[in-house]
C-alpha cells in the first residue's frame, strides 16, 4: 500500500537523479568538445601564421635577389639599362595619354 500513497515512490527520486546526472554529463562533454574545438582553431591559426611568414620571408628573399641582379645588369650594360629605361617610360607616357 506504500506504493499507493507516493505514486512516484523511489523510482521517480531515483528518475530525477538519474536524469541529473545525464545532463550534468552532457554538460561536461559539451565543455570538452568546446575546449577541443579552441585547442584545434588555436593551432590552426598558429600553423597559418608561421606559413605566412615563411611565405614573406621567401617573397622577400626573391625581391633581393631580383634586386642585386638588376643593379648588377646596370652595371654591366648601363647603355643598354638606360636605353630600356627610356623606352618603357616612352610607352607608358604613350598609353598614359591615350587614357
Amino acid at each position: 500500500m506504500s506504493r499507493m500513497n507516493d505514486p512516484m515512490g523511489q523510482s521517480g527520486s531515483q528518475g530525477e537523479a538519474s536524469l541529473r546526472d545525464s545532463a550534468q554529463q552532457v554538460g561536461q562533454n559539451l565543455r570538452d568538445l568546446g575546449s577541443q574545438v579552441r585547442d584545434t582553431a588555436t593551432q590552426q591559426y598558429d600553423q597559418l601564421r608561421q606559413q605566412a611568414g615563411d611565405y614573406y620571408e621567401q617573397g622577400r628573399q626573391r625581391a633581393m635577389e631580383m634586386e642585386q641582379s638588376l643593379e648588377q645588369y646596370v652595371q654591366e650594360k648601363p647603355i643598354q639599362s638606360l636605353l630600356i629605361a627610356a623606352g618603357v617610360g616612352l610607352l607608358l607616357g604613350m598609353i598614359w595619354k591615350r587614357s
